[in-house]
């Protein structure tokens, strides 16, 4: 003996057990309560919203006789009179259902609206339900505007279709239209609750949530799931049986590669990759996962009262908000949508699904992994070219009488390991245009402080060691002057000063002198920075190539002598 599939033995009967369509019920129950009908309805939605099963509720309700016999439309109907049951059945005379996709030309049209000019066989109403009703005919749309626009008193159209651009305006214009929602997985995960209590089946919730999130916003396909995974499990739906079942990746799989990309371990990542691949696990679903762990943990980072703390995951989320900056957050969450589309071109899955935690890697921005991070090595540790650069820089400024020359390279080894154990980027804050920002940092003890570059600044700006919008933030803005350690420079927009750009900068100067500093910066008009610098410079050399060219022997024959021009724009000085 078999059973009824759980979608179709929970298909909602009535208004009040639809799930998720509280905008179309609200709107159907009034008109129901007020007899303000309309005579034809477009329901629109993805599939499994329930289309054609508020189509059925609304014959029903037009159709209702009560248990007596003797009632009228409502919108509750009884579900025990003849019409209720017969339209449950599928087998009521007056409530004719029409799949457009196989009807679909003028002739099946036309047969059905001939039909419609007689009066209902036993109930109230005609009501024709064309499903899918995007795939008629142009032809067909033709034959049903008249009889769409003003049908008999007795006869109501209910229209459906998952793509309501392809349905005419002309059509559109003589419907009441319903846009159907997609379910969330939050409300799927509910009613498959409710559904399998009802059921006597075992489950665990977490598997109601992976099975919610499978379904795409489809109810019914979330009941099919639940047949499929009380079938794969045995009738005990626990997490790990639907996991496998819909090659779902473990969620210790991606807290684990996000531990790892904050410690920087490209050796534990694709162990975890092969470990996947071992497994059977779908790389293109570890992707969608991934980001979808992505946007909770960023959701975390600027709203953490949002999570839950009933949520089993919350205390790894919370763990991973703080170890991973906002900036690694956002690029990894991009990386992972657009390396799940760029699977299907790569070798095989498993290289691709590598290739992405490589690429996450390698571009994590500078300083941003973790907390804990230490600052960069400081004198002659790691890049002492760059070093000996950023030292010229600030040497060729000129000192302050009143003020002691900088430390020597002796003092300067000494207090390393102090500033280092001391010093930490603070947070950055929103300011508003024309206000002054300051990071305060306390200087070590001891030091002279140091006047700074003053018009050397656009050269120490060039030569600092940063990437992006920090070393935008250098390389546009304008030396005011010092204070001690305190450093004043002008911006020409607070833009720059975004994104942890200026606690950036302000780790790369402390390391350049030796010693912490602190910026305040302000917006204003900027009249000399490195980036005007090396646009003027770009000008002048590009000034002095044309100037050469026109002044070049042969070139001045040819333009003497034949009448040639030298075109504007096409010449370019050659780069150092």
């Amino acid at each position: 003996m078999s059973s009824t599939v759980l979608a179709r033995k929970w298909r909602p009967k009535t208004f009040s057990t639809l799930v998720g369509q509280d905008h179309v019920v609200r709107a159907l129950t009034h008109a129901l309560q007020q007899r303000r009908l309309h005579h034809a309805y477009l329901f629109t939605g993805t599939r499994g919203v329930g289309k054609t099963t508020i189509s059925r509720i609304l014959a029903k309700s037009l159709n209702c006789t009560g248990p007596d016999g003797r009632g009228e439309m409502t919108a509750e109907p009884c579900g025990v009179c003849q019409s209720c049951t017969e339209i449950d059945a599928g087998r009521f005379v007056d409530y004719i259902e029409l799949d457009a996709a196989s009807n679909r030309g003028v002739d099946d049209m036309t047969r059905l609206l001939e039909q419609a000019v007689y009066k209902p066989t036993s109930g109230r109403f005609k009501v024709y339900m064309i499903d899918e009703v995007h795939m008629l005919s142009n032809h067909a749309f033709n034959a049903m505007l008249k009889t769409l626009e003003e049908p008999p008193e007795s006869v109501k159209f209910v229209l459906a279709t998952t793509d309501p651009q392809k349905v005419p305006v002309t059509v559109l214009s003589r419907c009441l239209q319903f846009s159907l929602k997609s379910m969330p997985p939050a409300a799927i995960a509910g009613h498959l609750q409710h559904v399998l209590q009802a059921e006597g089946v075992a489950f665990e919730a977490t598997a109601l949530q992976s099975l919610g999130r499978a379904a795409h916003g489809s109810m019914r396909d979330a009941l099919s799931l639940a047949d499929q995974a009380i079938a794969y499990s045995a009738g005990n739906v626990s997490a790990d049986a639907v996991r496998q079942m819909l090659g779902a990746v473990d969620s210790s799989y991606l807290f684990d590669l996000l531990r790892a990309l904050a410690a920087g371990d490209g050796a534990a990542m694709l162990q975890l990759a092969d470990d996947m691949d071992a497994r059977g696990l779908s790389f293109p679903t570890a992707l969608e996962e991934l980001a979808a762990v992505l946007q909770r943990i960023a959701v975390v980072q600027v709203v953490p009262q949002a999570l839950d703390a009933a949520d089993p995951d919350a205390e790894a989320l919370r763990e991973l908000a703080a170890s991973l900056s906002p900036e690694t957050v956002q690029l990894a969450y991009s990386m992972a949508l657009h390396g799940r589309g760029e699977l299907a071109l790569a070798p095989d899955e498993h290289a691709g699904f590598c290739m992405v935690l490589l690429r996450l890697l390698a571009f994590v921005p500078v300083g941003t992994r973790g907390d804990a991070q230490p600052l960069p090595p400081l004198a002659g540790a790691t890049h002492p070219a760059s070093r000996d650069t950023m030292t010229a820089a600030v040497a060729a400024a000129p000192a302050a009488p009143s003020v002691a020359s900088p430390p020597s390279p002796e003092a300067d080894a000494a207090i390393v390991a102090e500033q280092q154990a001391e010093y930490r980027t603070p947070s950055s804050a929103g300011t508003e245009p024309g206000v002054t920002r300051e990071h305060p940092v306390s200087a070590a003890p001891g030091k002279a402080p140091f006047p700074g570059p003053g018009p050397d600044w656009p050269a120490l700006a060039q030569s600092l060691e940063l990437v992006a919008l920090a070393r935008s933030l250098a390389l546009q803005s304008e030396w005011l002057g010092a204070d001690g350690d305190v450093w004043r420079l002008r911006v020409p927009s607070e833009q720059f000063t975004r994104a942890g750009a200026l606690d950036k900068l302000q780790a790369a100067l402390s390391e350049a002198v030796g010693r912490a500093i602190a910026l305040q910066v302000e917006v204003g008009v900027v009249t000399d920075s490195a980036h005007q610098r090396a646009a003027a410079a770009r000008a002048q050399r590009q000034k002095q190539a044309e100037a050469t060219i026109a002044d070049d022997p042969l070139v001045r024959q040819l333009v003497d002598g034949l009448g040639a021009q030298i075109v504007p724009g096409s010449v370019r000085p050659l780069q150092a």
